[in-house]
């Protein structure tokens, strides 16, 4: 063997280990980060007592770790480029952890928002890093298994984050939701220190004033979805300065941007057909997605009554779902067209959030676990191909702009979806509620069997407490059931576009042959 061949076959054999330890590295960074996401929902109660805070005012914790998330994601490009790409990774794990430790430490509303701005800024640029990361490292052919050990990460932080918050609450206390980064982060900074590839980077130009105007711009509109609900949208002053804000700002941005050298979050490459294509889809899965993330602790526990450790336990079978949907479709997005697996995907998700529409209010486990399993496989096939297409057709110098992009619009798009399933759950119920309680009249047969079953006369006062009860879980069931039914249309209304993905696979590899 020729000394050159003996250097490549040493190179390849040596190319396994290093890759699939880099990839643990990513994989492990952005499960951490996102975990964090949803995690911390399950400890609020927990907190409320010990910061002393109000059920509105205790929102704030989750509110400021996206608002700084959002700011941070679309700048994490050129971060990487102007210091580079490790070294942006080194800091964001480092402070993330940090600012976790702080979080445990807090003994104030105050402290804690604080603390969890920090969280949310350091951790923002991990996972766009970390994609960039994974698209680098491995071969165009392989990019599939790529993403689809960077997309477990992703998808499974916010689906298993109830159970573990739930077990690690109940079990620990609040606090070790945030002290468990600690031994993963030292872990991560292991890894990445060893077996994170230093990119090229320069001292690169800076447009401040675009900067500002992405930073009030994003940050205006997350606070505006993650607070219209509460604050009642429109009929709020607040949110309409937050409207107003966001549109000028991103406007200004867009068209002072589009086309600068320097540009923070270089918008131009919004003309490849690819990227275009599927950071639209990812946003718009994103809404479909969180909304039924955020819907189905709240039906668990809320409605049904299910401690949080028992609904946790019955939305995992959802994460392992998805994760074999991931590996499957990493398996076939050589040999088939990757617009077929969106479609296939995106048909299971519907349908397995159809199902939840035919909900009431003595559904079974099984009709629960069933169906989040259809549903997580059809996000797992999902997930992975736009992943891989959103960089097919784009030189490896531009991959860290192009994860920026690409995961700004998958974290508004699960804010959206948060906000709108919220929305439609709250007004579906109120509105239930006062047509079921206009039907409430000793005429009505249906009012007079539930009267009966409770054997209670009619004089008792107990009789307007439980009647108000039971109108009550009905509408709320109805808000429900109409929430689970927009689920099910976004992901229906996604499929045409499908269409202006450009094929891929053993199709495309055919026709490029053709070509010549």
């Amino acid at each position: 063997m020729a000394p050159s061949n003996q250097a490549g076959a040493l190179e390849s054999a040596s190319a396994g280990p290093h890759r699939l330890l880099s990839s643990l590295a990513v994989l492990l960074a952005v499960l951490m980060v996102i975990l964090d996401m949803t995690i911390v929902n399950v400890a609020l109660p927990d907190m409320m007592g010990t910061l002393g805070a109000t059920p509105d005012q205790i929102t704030w914790v989750l509110t400021s770790y996206i608002v700084a998330e959002a700011i941070i994601i679309p700048m994490s490009g050129f971060l990487a480029e102007r210091f580079g790409r490790k070294r942006v990774l080194t800091v964001s794990v480092a402070g993330f952890v940090v600012a976790s430790m702080l979080c445990g430490q807090a003994h104030s509303l105050m402290q804690m928002v604080v603390f969890r701005l920090l969280q949310g800024a350091f951790g923002a640029s991990v996972v766009p890093l970390s994609q960039a990361t994974m698209v680098d490292s491995f071969e165009p052919e392989k990019r599939g298994k790529a993403m689809a050990i960077w997309g477990i990460g992703v998808l499974l932080g916010p689906i298993m984050g109830p159970t573990v918050g739930g077990f690690i609450t109940d079990n620990l206390g609040w606090q070790w939701v945030f002290y468990v980064n600690l031994p993963i982060g030292i872990i991560n900074l292991i890894l990445i220190s060893a077996y994170i590839k230093a990119t090229p980077y320069s001292g690169a130009a800076f447009d401040w004033i675009g900067a500002l105007l992405l930073a009030v711009g994003v940050g205006s509109l997350q606070m505006l979805l993650d607070r219209g609900n509460s604050e009642g949208w429109l009929q709020s002053q607040l949110i309409v300065a937050l409207a107003v804000v966001s549109a000028f700002c991103l406007t200004m941005f867009a068209t002072r941007s589009f086309n600068r050298p320097d540009a923070i979050l270089r918008l131009n490459l919004l003309k490849d057909r690819n990227l275009a294509t599927s950071t639209f889809l990812i946003m718009a899965f994103g809404v479909g997605m969180l909304s039924t993330i955020a819907l189905q602790p709240l039906f668990l526990e809320h409605l049904l009554g299910y401690p949080a450790s028992t609904a946790g336990l019955v939305m995992a079978p959802r994460g392992i779902a998805v994760a074999v949907g991931m590996i499957v479709v990493a398996t076939l997005i050589q040999r088939i067209d990757s617009r077929w697996l969106v479609f296939f995907g995106l048909t299971l998700s519907a349908a397995g959030t159809y199902v939840t529409t035919t909900y009431n209010l003595d559904v079974d486990r099984f009709w629960i676990i069933a169906p989040s399993i259809v549903q997580g496989i059809g996000m797992g096939m999902i997930f992975v191909p736009l992943s891989t297409l959103a960089y097919q057709t784009l030189p490896k110098t531009a991959s860290d702009q192009a994860a920026s992009i690409f995961n700004i619009a998958r974290t508004i798009g699960g804010s959206l979806g948060i906000a709108i399933g919220a929305t439609i759950l709250t007004r579906s119920t109120h509105e239930n509620l006062q047509t079921l309680a206009a039907g409430i009249n000793p005429y009505n047969p249906a009012f007079q069997a539930w009267l009966n079953s409770t054997g209670l006369p009619p004089s008792d006062p107990k009789i307007r407490e439980l009647l108000a009860s039971e109108l009550t879980r009905q509408s709320t069931m109805i808000g429900f059931i109409e929430a689970f039914g927009f689920v099910t249309l976004s992901f229906l209304l996604l499929i045409p576009f499908v269409l202006l993905l450009k094929q891929t696979g053993r199709a495309s590899r055919f026709a490029a042959s053709a070509d010549k």
